[in-house]
């Protein structure tokens, strides 16, 4: 299939472009993303990916930081010291400790639906997942084992209204003595 005219043609400088803009996004899109907060907020883009990171204490190879002897039979047993880095920003290595000393929470949660469906079946059937799975409210055929499944997940997502639920289960529920 022949080209067209246009894709033959010589191609014309254009005066209108900014070149430096052009540069700036050009080196921004290629640029490295970092994910941690605390890396990005200390990175000094005029240093090099291994200078940046021996002045934050941390190591760009891992083989170069921490030197394996090597053992042989016909060579004397040598230790290779390795060069001892000045860390000029140690509040970097600090506050990713401290992050990583924190504990994440987790927060998942159910859809409302999932939730009415879950109670529904509580209050109905308590603990028979048989039951459960033959109830007309089980509209998508969930078997007794995926029944128990989402149960456990109302439980672990939502403690909290998962006893709040059950306590007034219980208040509601009419003691029978004859």
């Amino acid at each position: 299939m022949p080209k067209t005219k246009q894709s033959k043609r010589r191609k014309k400088f254009d005066y209108n472009q900014d070149r430096k803009k052009l540069k700036k996004k050009f080196i921004n899109k290629y640029r490295p993303s970092i994910e941690s907060q605390q890396i990005r907020a200390a990175w000094n883009n005029r240093r090099s990916v291994a200078r940046n990171l021996q002045d934050m204490g941390l190591a760009l190879d891992v083989n170069a930081a921490l030197p394996v002897k090597k053992s042989s039979l016909l060579r004397n047993n040598r230790e290779t010291s390795a060069s001892v880095a000045v860390v000029t920003k140690p509040y970097v290595i600090k506050q990713m400790e401290e992050e990583a000393g924190q504990a994440l929470r987790d927060t998942k949660t159910l859809s409302s639906d999932l939730v009415e469906f879950v109670q529904h079946m509580i209050r109905e059937h308590n603990d028979d997942y048989k039951a459960m799975a033959r109830d007309e409210k089980n509209y998508y055929q969930d078997t007794p084992t995926q029944i128990r499944r989402k149960i456990n997940e109302y439980k672990r997502c939502h403690l909290q209204d998962y006893h709040a639920f059950i306590s007034s289960l219980a208040a509601a529920q009419p003691t029978h003595t004859c």
